[in-house]
């Protein structure tokens, strides 16, 4: 039923994106009457595109990361395999990522192919049970083309920035005469780009709950593993952050993540009674007896992902 719920929130969220995008372009062409808002729309299409095609090249530069064979890695090899064949999807390549904190993400493109990568301290912090549900949950995010979804979703809000800042220059080095027109089309590009944001960030979060949901199902005990899983990798990752404030390099690109770094360290402090040394489920029912503030609902909106007693809440119910 909870994946029923969440298919129908994430085609609702999307097609509210979509929606409202084509609805304000097509005002602002009628206002208008340019063709320059085509031709814009045509480069930031580009240009993504662009991206799409070669990010993964760019990622595993930044993360210093290198390709595992089965003899290298066995045990991760083998924990695929299962899951990927439960799931009925192709096995992706397996990536090893030198990062100081514990995480994994899925990426990929119609170059460079599947890809799944672990970071060297998430090996070390997690037991394999643990290992195989954060496994199942970045298939997940590669079966239901999150890499491809979360793309065409970031394009539509970069087009209302590229208008908007094009008609406030524009405006203000152009003709005098239409200057007030352009100005104002500008400011309600930017504070559309500013909704639709929001909106993208939400469908991040569903996602990441879309995915969670394929480790339940496809891993035995799934709920009890994946909760430990990431009820470690925020404390962890929280202590990090606090010990290490120039953590800009493990955030660029931190939607990808199955923890969202830069949220680990309010998690972290959230959650601070919580000590490593505890067992396992004891660390998860004492985060999910903490309280939600309003700021903690506030930041989460401003978030590619779930609030961790929200999240955690989620897999176990």
């Amino acid at each position: 039923m909870r994946l029923i719920r969440l298919k129908f929130e994430v085609l609702a969220t999307i097609t509210g994106i979509i929606g409202l995008s084509t609805f304000f372009v097509a005002i602002i062409l009628r206002l208008t009457g340019s063709f320059n808002i085509y031709f814009t729309i045509l480069i930031v299409l580009f240009f993504n595109l662009i991206q799409w095609l070669y990010a993964p090249k760019m990622i595993e530069s930044l993360y210093h990361m290198k390709e595992v064979t089965r003899n290298d890695e066995p045990r991760l090899h083998e924990l695929t395999k299962r899951i990927c064949n439960k799931a009925k999807f192709p096995i992706p390549k397996i990536m090893i990522a030198d990062m100081p904190i514990p995480n994994a993400f899925a990426y990929g493109s119609p170059i460079s192919g599947n890809r799944i990568a672990v970071t060297t301290e998430l090996t070390k912090i997690l037991e394999e049970e643990e290992v195989e549900a954060v496994l199942a949950h970045e298939v997940g995010h590669l079966k239901h083309k999150d890499v491809q979804v979360m793309m065409f979703a970031s394009i539509l809000p970069a087009i209302f920035y590229y208008i908007g800042i094009s008609f406030m220059f524009s405006s203000m080095w152009g003709n005098r005469r239409n200057s007030g027109n352009g100005i104002a089309i500008g400011i309600v590009s930017m504070v559309l780009y500013w909704i639709l944001s929001s909106a993208v960030m939400r469908l991040s979060r569903l996602r990441e709950y879309y995915a969670d949901q394929m480790a339940i199902n496809n891993v035995d005990d799934g709920s009890r593993k994946l909760s430990e899983a990431l009820a470690k990798i925020t404390i962890h990752s929280g202590k990090y952050k606090l010990k290490n404030k120039n953590t800009g390099k493990t955030s660029s690109f931190k939607s990808l993540f199955i923890s969202d770094p830069d949220r680990s360290e309010k998690d972290e402090i959230l959650i601070a009674k919580s000590g490593i040394g505890q067992c396992d489920q004891k660390l998860v029912k004492d985060i999910l007896q903490r309280k939600i503030t309003v700021r903690d609902r506030i930041m989460e909106a401003l978030s590619t992902h779930p609030n961790i007693v929200k999240r955690l809440k989620a897999i176990n119910n």
